[in-house]
Formats: C-alpha cells, structure tokens, sequence
C-alpha cells in the first residue's frame, strides 16, 4: 500500500505524468472538457418550461385590462410557498402571452408591429375622487334667473358695416366699437361740457371708458375665481 493510499487520498498518475516543459513561467495550459458546452445547453433546455398551460380550472381573461384570472387554489401550507407563488405567476403570464396572441388582431405599421385589444371588461377604482362641481359664478347665476342661454362662441363675433359695406368684429382690432377713433371730426357733447365747463376729447374718453371696462371685467374675473376656489 502506498502513502497515497494509507492518508485517503487518490493518486493522479495522470499530472505525476505531464512533462515539467508544459508549465510557462508559472502557468498551466488548460483544456475543457468537450463536453461541457453540451451539458451546460441540456441543462438550460431541460430546465424551461413547456408553453403550454394545463390547469384543472381554466383560466379567464380580460385581455383589455391585460387581466388572467387563475381559479385554481394555492395549496394552504406548502414547504416550498414561495416557489408555488411564482410558478403560478409564471403560468399566468404564460397563458396570457398565448391568449394574446391568438385572439387578438395584429397589425404591422411603420413604427412596429402592434395587438389591438379589445375594450375592458372588468371595472377598476378610480386613482382620484371624483372632483366636486365648481360653484357658478355671478354671471351664471343671473343668466339662471333671467332664462338667458349661453350663445356660441364662435357666433355674434362679426357685425356688417353700413360704411364699408364689410363684415367687421364688434370688439378688438379694427372692432365696431372704435369707429369712432380713426374719424377726423367728431361731434361735441354739449351737455358734457356745459356740466364741467371744460372741452372733452371723445376719442381720448372712449379709449379710457373701454379700458376701464377691461380692467373691471378682469377685476370681477379675479373676485369669481377666488371665490370659486375657496368653496372648492
């Protein structure tokens, strides 16, 4: 019996036999076994899961949420608890990948390939409250009790001007209301100046009166929106 033999080990006949000239300044060539690729691609192989989905309960789905419901139970007290979990969740998500894709329209565009899903079917909570209704302002109200409907925007912007025999806005630009500025004479209020004993400008008065209704418009715009904003 040898000393090999006597402490337990296994003598390596095989490196007792490599020539010394294999070794280059401190390193050693070496080689992998054939094998070891092929072992490694059985194992992935071997370790994958079929496509395929069989449940003794089947599955339901609500492919417009991307929703699969699973009615199979989960075991009470498993020991491997957390490796079920997941082996469930990796079957549902199978199942609804291959639902997708063979019930769902595909469509190919410039961009990329994209499923059509249906509507949704299953109805979900709201992330927000529902917003409260906004307090009516004053205007509202008035127009409430008065039984004045509110007009379009986009009609009553244009009035027809005698003069120029075009369609004209009523305010802004070049508005009807300002007709009065681009003319070289205007008539004098008497009563007016009888009252102050002073010469009125009517050009300079009306640019001042439109600018002050501007300014109580905003003014009264301002009072509504704070108001509005603390009841909300």
């Amino acid at each position: 019996m040898t000393d090999t033999e006597m402490s337990g080990g296994v003598a390596l006949a095989e490196q007792s036999q490599q020539p010394a000239n294999e070794t280059h300044s401190g390193a050693m060539d070496v080689e992998s076994p054939p094998k070891a690729a092929a072992s490694i691609t059985d194992s992935t192989l071997t370790s994958r899961r079929p496509v395929t989905v069989d449940k003794p309960n089947p599955y339901t789905f609500d492919l417009g949420n991307l929703l699969c419901n699973d009615p199979n139970p989960v075991p009470r007290n498993p020991d491997d608890l957390e490796e079920t979990l997941a082996a469930n969740a990796r079957d549902a998500a199978q199942v609804l990948i291959n639902q997708v894709l063979s019930t769902c329209e595909i469509k190919s565009a410039a961009d990329g390939v994209h499923i059509v899903l249906p509507q949704p079917t299953t109805p979900l909570p709201r992330e927000k409250p529902i917003p409260a209704d906004k307090e009516p302002t004053k205007w509202e109200l008035f127009a409430k009790k008065k039984g004045i409907d509110k007009k379009k925007r986009d009609n009553g912007k244009m009035v027809y001007d005698d003069a120029s025999g075009e369609w004209v806005p009523k305010w802004g630009y070049k508005g009807k209301n300002k007709e009065g500025d681009d003319e070289w004479l205007v008539e004098v209020d008497e009563k007016k100046e009888k009252a102050t004993g002073e010469a009125h400008d009517a050009r300079a008065e009306g640019r001042r009166e439109r600018k002050e209704r501007v300014r109580r418009n905003e003014r009264k715009q301002r009072a509504n929106e704070r108001k509005a904003t603390k009841s909300g």
